[in-house]
This record gives structure tokens, sequence and C-alpha cells, in this order.
């Protein structure tokens, strides 16, 4: 008697013709948000998303990560995946043909809302409303610049939208990806395990978060606040919201005029 047909439960095996070396080596999750990374530096992947809490629900299949490695694609014996910027100037720029066929072969077979982004000093500042929002996706590509950045048309071609990690350059876009797929990642139901700690946390409110305690209660002379001591927990809400409220007002003019402007309306 022969033995029962095994199920893939989620895995989805699609048939390709892409050559093995493409591939990435795990099976797709059906319905499991997955993020797509285009580098020159694939072993920079996953780094510090393979620890802690975003590691082990990696491992776990809550979430998924592909790296496709650019010089896979590049042009000639050398494999090249830059060129000298038309016009001169310093720095080396990646090629629209490179870059095309690796958008190509990473969008291939994708599916639903899946945005193609580009990791750049000059695109919209990270902040938690664009985290939020990445979380509802599908899934998301992600593009990591080096060199002097990359050819505009490909931009243009593909719709990439630009994001930044913030105001200042960086030698490549790596670092700036996993920031965005870190803060994107805790944001999926199950990967911290609570999700009232996100709800509760910085920008979630559009406020900063208030100062937190524990044990010792008295340390170098410094004691906890009496009013979290108390129990009473509609008076200990109250202090948090207050304490949230000024620390932004201090810290972040910008947060709290947002704030006050989100209040009145």
């Amino acid at each position: 008697m022969s033995n029962p047909t095994k199920s893939h439960g989620r895995k989805a095996i699609r048939p390709t013709l892409k050559p093995r070396e493409l591939m990435t080596p795990t099976p797709d999750l059906a319905g499991v948000w997955k993020v797509k990374i285009m580098t020159l530096f694939p072993t920079a992947f996953p780094g510090v998303l393979g620890e802690s809490l975003t590691g082990k629900a990696l491992q776990e299949g809550l979430w998924q990560m592909e790296t496709i490695d650019l010089r896979q694609f590049g042009v000639g014996k050398h494999r090249n995946v830059d060129d000298t910027p038309a016009g001169g100037g310093a720095g080396m720029v990646l090629r629209p043909d490179v870059l095309g066929e690796a958008i190509d072969h990473a969008m291939d077979g994708v599916q639903g809302n899946w945005p193609l982004i580009y990791l750049s000093p000059r695109g919209r500042r990270m902040d938690q409303k664009m985290m939020q929002n990445l979380a509802r996706c599908d899934g998301m590509t992600l593009l990591c610049g080096r060199f002097e950045g990359v050819d505009e048309r490909v931009l243009e071609h593909y719709g990439i939208q630009e994001v930044s990690l913030g105001d200042f350059v960086m030698t490549g876009g790596e670092i700036a990806a996993q920031a965005l797929i870190d803060a994107t990642v805790r944001l999926i139901p199950g990967v911290l395990g609570n999700q009232a700690s996100t709800e509760e946390e910085s920008f979630s409110s559009g406020l900063l978060e208030h100062p937190q305690y524990t044990r010792p209660a008295e340390w170098k002379g410094r004691e906890i606040p009496e009013v979290l001591m108390s129990g009473h927990h509609g008076k200990i809400a109250e202090w948090r919201h207050q304490m949230s409220e000024e620390i932004t007002k201090a810290r972040r003019p910008d947060l709290w005029d947002a704030y006050c402007e989100t209040k009145q309306d």
C-alpha cells in the first residue's frame, strides 16, 4: 500500500523557467507577508532581522524574505552593474538594463497590493503611518541603491516609490532597508505576541511614548513616580497621556502641531 500524498499546507509551488541560481531556496508560503530585496550584498540579510522576535517570526513563517543579487543580472564577463554618469561627474550609476531585468524577475508573479520601493535620501521620510500601511500590504519589493544612485528612467518606467531613512546620505540602501523591514514586520499580527504594545508606543497615537519604569522601586536616589505604584489604572493612564503630551511638545514641535490639528478636527 502506497503512502498517502503529503499536503504542502501553505506552500505555493509555481513552475518557473528562471535559472536555479536566481531563485530563493525556500518555497513561498501562501498568504504570508513577504519582502523581496534587490541588492549587491545579499549576505547582508537577514542581519539583525534574523535576531530576537523578528527572527523567530521569520523562522515560524509569519513573514518571508527573499534576496535577489543584482550582480546576477550584470552585463558581460565581469557582470558589470554600473557605468559612469551621463554628462560627467564623480561616482557610478546603476544601469537601467541591469535593474530592469532584476525588477522584472522580482515582480514576476507578484499579485495584490505590493509596492516597489527604492531606498533613497531624496524620498519620503519613513514614519509610523508608512509602516502601518506597508504591514497591510501583501508584501513589498525593495531596491537597495549603491554608488551615485540609479538611472532615473528606471524610477519613471516602473513608478517606483522613493523612501528615505532620514536627511543624510549613506553608502548604500541596505541599512535603510533593514530599518524599513523591521519597523513594518513588527506590526504584522503575531510577530510581537502583544498587540497592545504596538498600540501604546511612540507615534501610534501621534505622540511620543511616555516614560517607562521597572524594578527596583528606588535606584541611585531616584524613585518610580508614585502614581505608577498606586494601582489606579485610570490615574496611571491619565499620567501617561499627560507625559506623552509634555515630551512631544518639548522634543518634537512638528508632531505636537500635527497632533493639535488632529484634536481640533
